[in-house]
């Protein structure tokens, strides 16, 4: 697409400049804006319903693992002793895991285990099964001193009586404690970002319906490339979506405000009690923005070559039960890729154009460093360029019946025709 004006004609930047402002202007002064502006009723009832998918994977992500540095034939007991114990106990047994195997004599760090980055053990027993030591945070203490007791007497086969004391040593807090929150957070991040697309993108549909059957759209691709077309109405809708979330977001803060943040919707949003994300709030709300306005181009991009293929509004609500059902497993797949840090599902999560901005979001939760946001976002503004071309040529073979030959043909001003159109209509008058 080149960005070059050539004599008597809008470049491709202008022309789309040109359509985006005059979709922008006509949608947001509409009636139909207002009911547009109620409409977060319908997803959030959804996302509630769907919210017990997310707490599944959350648990599954986030179970915590007790590490486990003996000297090996302990290491072998203690090990023993869980398996036998799990089939009666089920997931109330937090998993053991093995740290290390040590020789006699020799000494073993837990606090530093604790505090590994990226590490999913929530405690360290260390000691003997007679007097195991148990090293955590203080709530995970108080849990699971009888469950490490327990584990211990059925390695040493003791009777009930004989169960050995559990020494207890505190630390402030551990990584797989952080790791947790962190998931918690990428969670209600991916929640609102599918939420705000899920209402939004799905207007894109029914964008060109109108417009195909009163001629507007003839007038504008004899004007202006396809791809102008496309790409202007697509950021117009963008723009006419962020106005609607700046809407509620100035709504929900005047609550707050008028409420005070002891309410039910002050404490949901008291970012201070929350799980801290791994770039810090300021910079995963700046990514929040930017990965909603990519994911809306890249869904959107899609919709709007999906919508201009349908001829009539009842052809558009046909459309809606499998756009609606393709938003959901994007969801869900980037949602359960949580579950695979490091591991191929995450990495074909954030490869493919449509779910890399919810897995992007969570990474920007989970992991401090900036520099994977940097090309993710010049991978998805490709998609989008290259979605939107395809759908463009699409549309001009599939719709308006033009090849090659069209495209050479001499186009006129937009503004010219648009006046030769006003006129027209002031002479029938």
């Amino acid at each position: 697409m080149s960005g070059q004006s050539t004599a008597g004609r809008l470049s491709i930047w202008q022309a789309a400049f040109t359509v985006a402002r005059r979709d922008f202007v006509a949608i947001l002064f509409s009636r139909t804006f207002i009911f547009f502006l109620l409409g977060p009723l319908f997803p959030i009832i959804v996302g509630g319903l769907a919210g017990g998918i997310g707490q599944q994977v959350a648990a599954d992500s986030t179970r915590p693992e007790i590490g486990i540095a003996m000297q090996a034939a302990d290491v072998d007991a203690m090990l023993a002793a869980h398996d036998q114990l799990a089939p009666k106990l089920g997931r109330s047994l937090p998993r053991l895991t093995e740290l290390k195997r040590l020789s006699p004599g020799q000494e073993f760090d837990a606090r530093q285990v604790l505090t590994r980055q990226n590490s999913n053990v929530a405690a360290v027993i260390t000691g003997t099964p007679a007097a195991p030591v148990l090293t955590a945070t203080p709530e995970r203490l108080h849990w699971w001193e009888g469950t490490v007791s327990l584990v211990a007497a059925q390695a040493l086969k003791a009777t009930p009586s004989d169960y050995p004391q559990v020494t207890l040593s505190q630390v402030a807090t551990s990584a797989a404690r952080e790791r947790s929150g962190r998931i918690t957070t990428a969670q209600a991040g991916q929640m609102l970002l599918f939420l705000l697309i899920m209402l939004l993108a799905g207007m894109v549909l029914s964008n060109l319906v109108e417009e195909k059957g009163n001629k507007i759209i003839e007038v504008l691709a004899a004007a202006v490339p396809m791809d102008a077309v496309f790409m202007g109405k697509l950021f117009a809708m963008l723009g006419v979506s962020l106005v609607g979330v700046a809407v509620w977001g100035s709504v929900i803060g005047g609550l707050v405000a008028l409420a005070g943040m002891q309410g039910p919707l002050g404490g949901m949003l008291d970012f201070a009690s929350l799980p801290t994300p791994g770039v810090g709030w300021p910079m995963f709300f700046l990514l929040g923005v930017i990965y909603f306005g990519m994911g809306y181009l890249l869904l959107g991009s899609i919709f709007l070559a999906i919508g201009s293929m349908a001829a009539t509004v009842r052809e558009v609500q046909t459309l809606s039960m499998p756009v609606t059902m393709l938003q959901l497993m994007v969801f869900f797949f980037a949602n359960y890729a949580l579950t695979q840090v490091g591991k191929p599902m995450e990495l074909a999560a954030i490869i493919f154009p449509l779910s890399s901005p919810f897995a992007m979001l969570a990474r920007a939760a989970t992991d401090g460093a900036l520099w994977p946001h940097l090309a993710a976002l010049a991978w998805q503004a490709l998609s989008v360029a290259i979605f939107i071309r395809l759908g463009a040529t699409l549309f001009r073979k599939r719709v308006m019946k033009s090849g090659p030959q069209h495209g050479r043909t001499r186009r006129r001003s937009l503004f010219a025709l648009l006046r030769d159109l006003s006129g027209r209509s002031a002479a029938k008058d």
